[in-house]
């Protein structure tokens, strides 16, 4: 199956890359949408822009663009106008959505736009448990950082990396806040700054937290570096094994 990857840099978006090769899928492109305002429906606002360096350590094609507007069903047309754009030379039969498939606003506005091309639309992980789908992550040595939060009791946990040690904790605050573990439903947004999948690792020397609240606020990253692994990475692209 030839695939597209809507990909935010976050945790469920890159384990959707990876899911996908394991699958033994085709890989065409990454979409990433970059909002220029924080209300957006469907997109992570946060770091983003740290996709243009992690899709070239990838060495998959992607499509940047920006989304300006806020509403589900316009911000979804970003995406149908990527495939559209796209299907005669780079042909997809699906865009593939990282998460377990409770996003369904994300969801349903996508395979909305995309049913006119006859393009499907799904979430990698749907129908799994989240917490399962966590502690795969980290037990594959996923580092993920909090970029940007929007509920009670994540304010501390902003600009912080979950560890298979604090994972418990997230685990209980989830359930005395009750926001989603995943942050399914937009409770937080994330950056994999390393995992099995990248030759390098993403450093960050100097980044900002942004509160808007005592509820909202988000990371801006001011510097940060690609970091060689100092080790060989293998990974699978498209069914085959590759050395780096």
């Amino acid at each position: 199956m030839d695939v597209a990857i809507l990909y935010s840099g976050g945790k469920d978006s890159t384990f959707a890359i990876e899911h996908a090769m394991l699958k033994g899928w085709n890989i065409k492109y990454l979409i990433s949408v970059k909002p220029t305002r924080k209300d957006c429906f469907l997109f992570h606002y946060a770091t983003v822009e740290q996709t243009r360096d992690l899709a070239k350590i990838l060495n998959i094609p992607q499509f940047y663009v920006k989304c300006k507007v806020s509403d589900p069903v316009k911000e979804a047309n970003i995406v149908k106008e990527v495939v559209e754009g796209n299907q005669k030379r780079l042909k997809i039969d699906a865009v593939v959505l990282g998460g377990t498939g409770l996003q369904e606003t994300q969801l349903k506005s996508i395979q909305n736009a995309l049913r006119p091309l006859k393009v499907e639309a799904f979430a990698s992980h749907s129908g799994e448990d989240h917490d399962t789908v966590m502690e795969q992550m980290l037990g594959r040595g996923y580092e993920i950082l909090i970029t940007q939060v929007a509920s009670d009791g994540l304010k501390d946990w902003l600009g912080k990396k979950i560890t298979r040690e604090n994972f418990t904790q997230l685990k209980r605050d989830s359930v005395k806040y009750g926001f989603h573990i995943g942050f399914e439903g937009g409770y937080a947004d994330t950056l994999v700054t390393d995992c099995p999948l990248f030759t390098r690792k993403l450093a960050i020397d100097d980044m900002s937290l942004i509160f808007e609240d005592d509820y909202c606020g988000h990371v801006v990253i001011n510097k940060y570096r690609m970091e060689n692994k100092g080790r060989t990475e293998f990974r699978k692209q498209n069914g085959k094994q590759r050395k780096d």
